[in-house]
């Protein structure tokens, strides 16, 4: 990180567990990601790094929301930026939770930290405009897949901390020096049949001082090869199985409630 900037997002010592959209296929939080019912779960389990989307309404209202339409888990085929915040507050993930604003996200857990991936364009200026006005800037790392989406996010709020983009990776992958304004590397283990996690990629990193996050890993084999490998954390929709992992390494950390 550049000097200036303060952050908690990595105060917990690594391998760093992020519950992702809540844990969204543990148990009871099938059909309900992203919802205040799933980050409850992933929160009481002990998780303190939270990973969610978001998207923003047509009057501007962010949400916590990965998909640009909401069939999959309302069974409603409407586009987000064609509703109102409060149309979209009178829909219910899975016929059961609400829909939640990012605003009451943030103030439902103020001991969490967010890894907060911003959707769309449209979705920037309303992020960036509740961390200020909820005041947890410190405590979120903004990401994108979209290189210009993140210009313009570091533009905005330069001091958050930012995960790479795909063009950031690339760069990466290929030897090149870290980009500046890249506080992390959030990746999958692969693209395709492009293998990015290698332990050249790892060690480049490391020795920029950059820790590596790879996303999402369900499946308990994989996560000790990963924690093995050295990797930083572990996004995952399977919050009970990773800490399970965590905790017969050693590596589980208990946080204050």
């Amino acid at each position: 990180m550049e000097p200036g900037r303060t952050t908690r997002f990595f105060d917990t010592p690594p391998p760093l567990a992020f519950a992702h959209r809540g844990g969204a296929d543990t148990g009871d939080n099938v059909g309900i990601e992203n919802s205040l019912v799933a980050f409850r779960h992933a929160y009481d389990l002990g998780y303190r790094h939270l990973e969610t989307d978001v998207r923003a309404t047509r009057d501007g209202v962010p949400y916590a929301l990965h998909d640009a339409r909401l069939s999959r888990l309302t069974g409603d085929d409407q586009a987000i930026t064609t509703l109102t915040s409060d149309e979209l507050d009178a829909l219910l993930l899975g016929d059961r939770e609400p829909i939640v604003r990012l605003d009451e996200l943030l103030l439902e857990f103020p001991k969490a930290c967010f890894n907060i991936d911003v959707k769309s364009a449209d979705a920037i200026e309303p992020t960036c405009r509740v961390l200020e006005d909820v005041g947890a800037v410190d405590r979120v790392c903004l990401a994108s897949f979209s290189h210009r989406r993140l210009q313009r996010l570091r533009s905005r709020l330069p001091q958050a901390v930012f995960s790479a983009s795909s063009i950031d990776v690339a760069r990466m992958r290929l030897g090149r020096a870290v980009p500046p304004g890249v506080d992390c590397f959030q990746i999958p283990e692969r693209h395709g049949r492009v293998r990015i996690l290698t332990p050249a990629f790892l060690d480049r990193a490391h020795r920029h001082g950059r820790q590596v996050h790879v996303w999402t890993v369900d499946d308990p084999a994989a996560m000790h090869r990963l924690l093995d490998m050295g990797v930083d954390g572990i996004m995952t929709d399977r919050t009970d199985l990773l800490k399970d992992v965590l905790v017969s390494r050693g590596q589980w950390r208990e946080e204050p409630t």
